[in-house]
């Protein structure tokens, strides 16, 4: 292998090989070429600290608990994990509902307390801050306490739409963030609401745009601004197609629009992504939460995964989020949904396995540093590959083989080419 050239290349059959990559000066025909053009600053990738989660680790030895903790967060030679999401209250993998405050009518908030999350939640982010000091953390609610909502339940339902209700719920916000400050752990982004468009069987609350907007205009941004409060609001986790009716409203709005940060998507929002990069260039974007398969962590499934960061990066975002990054066995949520992991723990047997998607999540994460820039692509290869600068000048080139069979790659580097034969369905990573 050429010196200058680091090829790492994972298969079904054979992850995270180190493989030899040809570079040569003559002129041959490209398959992918750089376009001179240079796109958004990257942020960071991570994934969700759940209760499901921390509890399948705690199952484990010491030992094999601290491999995987290493293999997410480690700043050499794991994924390198640099940002990462909680729920505020119960997420659909909580081990049951719960919010932060059911004191009926306590809108001072006299008996708001996070001692549930010092049972599982806590311990895990202090766990992967033990190893990563710098991780930066953003949270989001499922569901408001249920006495703020209509009807009186975590799942279903709507925020109760009153001056004293909202102010309580902004109030609700502030004292989180106090909270966990005061445990040490600093939180560096509020999004207002999980999937606001999605009315579900586990804790949720719908939000129009409209409400979103004024919600932040009226009562978070001002609260946070009276307080000197330095957590950033942003517009997430946006789980609609719906373009005008949620960034754009909300954005066109100067006073709510100079209390948000940037916006977060997920799942269904995926297809306004580029719209909102082209129409709102100034505004941080986020993917907030990858899409959850069905639990089996086929490989089929983790090439779906490799097309959705594509999609996301060469649209725009600055930061892709995974969701579950460990869970037991069966992948099981609390209402019933069994759902993918990058890496699945069996206490039973104190094992750990792999999955298929923690390799593509590597292949990128590992390689991409806060401060790299994506570089523009064109070429047969361009709707498989992104590409980075990092700050200390290497280059950073990733790319999926979309077919089963073996496929000659080719990529200029500065004032030569590198040669790769890439496996079939296959991901791989070049650093240059």
């Amino acid at each position: 292998m050429s010196p200058n050239v680091r090829w790492i290349s994972t298969t079904a059959e054979y992850p995270w090989q180190e493989c030899n990559a040809t570079r040569v000066v003559a002129n041959t025909d490209l398959t992918l070429v750089q376009t001179g053009t240079h796109h958004q600053s990257w942020e960071g990738f991570g994934g969700c600290f759940n209760e499901l989660g921390w509890r399948a680790l705690s199952g484990l030895s010491t030992s094999r608990r601290e491999e995987v903790l290493q293999a997410l967060f480690h700043p050499r030679d794991g994924c390198r994990f640099n940002r990462c999401r909680l729920p505020i209250g119960a997420s659909d993998y909580a081990v049951e509902w719960y919010s932060h405050n059911e004191a009926d009518g306590d809108f001072v908030m006299e008996h708001f307390s996070i001692a549930r999350d010092r049972q599982l939640l806590i311990p895990y982010i202090n766990a992967a801050r033990t190893i990563r000091p710098d991780l930066q953390l953003f949270a989001s609610p499922w569901s408001p306490p249920t006495w703020l909502k209509s009807p009186k339940a975590y799942n279903y339902g709507t925020l109760r739409w009153e001056p004293k209700y909202l102010q309580a719920y902004a109030d609700y916000f502030l004292c989180f963030i106090r909270a966990y400050r005061d445990a040490g752990i600093p939180i560096h982004q509020i999004h207002v609401q999980n999937e606001p468009s999605a009315d579900q069987k586990f804790p949720s609350c719908l939000w129009s745009g409209a409400q979103l907007r004024d919600f932040v205009r009226d009562y978070l941004g001002p609260l946070f601004r009276r307080e000197m409060e330095p957590c950033e609001i942003w517009l997430g986790t946006l789980n609609s197609e719906d373009y005008d009716g949620f960034p754009h409203l909300v954005l066109s709005d100067p006073v709510a629009a100079a209390y948000v940060n940037g916006v977060g998507v997920q799942w269904a929002a995926k297809a306004i992504v580029q719209r909102i990069a082209m129409s709102l260039p100034g505004v941080r974007l986020m993917q907030t939460e990858n899409e959850c398969g069905d639990g089996q962590n086929s490989w089929e499934y983790a090439r779906y995964i490799y097309n959705l960061l594509w999609h996301y990066i060469t649209n725009g975002v600055q930061s892709y989020i995974y969701w579950n990054m460990v869970l037991a066995p069966d992948g099981m949520s609390t209402w019933g949904w069994r759902q993918n992991a990058m890496i699945t723990v069996d206490p039973t047997t104190d094992s750990v396995t792999y999955n298929p998607e923690y390799f593509v999540m590597k292949h990128f994460a590992h390689f991409v540093v806060p401060g790299a820039t994506r570089l523009g692509l064109q070429g047969a290869w361009a709707g498989n590959a992104v590409a980075f600068t990092n700050p200390d000048g290497s280059q950073v080139i990733v790319v999926m083989n979309p077919f089963p069979t073996p496929s000659e790659f080719m990529f200029k580097a500065e004032d030569s080419t590198i040669v790769a034969q890439l496996d079939g369905y296959s991901f791989n990573t070049f650093v240059v």
